[in-house]
């Protein structure tokens, strides 16, 4: 049976790591993406990709105004739920039960059916109200995993950077990867 995961792409910077999630699973397991508007937004901000591009790459793709679709739904089953980047608006909506878009429709469904979820945090500083719902959401067996590059692989390019964290996220995700050098 071919993994499934949902890919959640919000408007926090960054979103550079979740094109390149993206492109690693859609050649390795079965994906579904969901863009937020903002997320599109960054997109064009920051990068030189387009919609198209990512729309192109996933198995199935959806807006995050489109809540009808069948992964807002609890019986339809997906083994992981990975938003990167994710902002703090974000997971502050999950950690707190609001589901008023797509993708934090999926993260109750993901809390609620105990699937594995994986936050890729694009915020500094952190208050504490953010901390706080950060472990909220750790005692209910989600990674947070802040999208901070280390320094120790001695990065010659951003891509390095870059490939580190979608490494770690490939990582708890149990899929083997080598796009970045171990310590």
């Amino acid at each position: 049976m071919i993994m499934k995961i949902v890919i959640g792409m919000t408007g926090a910077s960054g979103i550079i790591y979740g094109v390149k999630l993206v492109e690693f699973l859609s050649k390795k397991v079965e994906t579904i993406l969901i863009v937020s508007k903002t997320a599109e937004n960054m997109l064009n901000t920051e990068t030189n990709y387009n919609l198209d591009y990512l729309r192109n790459l996933a198995d199935e793709f959806y807006c995050n105004n489109e809540m009808e679709s069948k992964v807002a739904s609890g019986s339809n089953f997906f083994d992981a739920f990975v938003i990167s980047p994710c902002s703090i608006s974000t997971m502050s909506k999950i950690a707190s039960g609001i589901s008023d878009n797509l993708i934090t429709r999926v993260g109750s469904v993901s809390l609620k059916e105990n699937r594995k979820m994986i936050l890729a945090i694009r915020e500094t500083p952190l208050s504490s109200i953010a901390l706080e719902n950060m472990l909220k959401l750790s005692r209910e067996n989600v990674l947070i995993l802040p999208a901070a590059p280390p320094f120790y692989i001695k990065p010659r390019r951003i891509e390095d950077m870059v490939d580190f964290i979608v490494g770690k996220i490939l990582d708890h995700l149990e899929i083997e990867n080598k796009i970045y050098n171990r310590y």
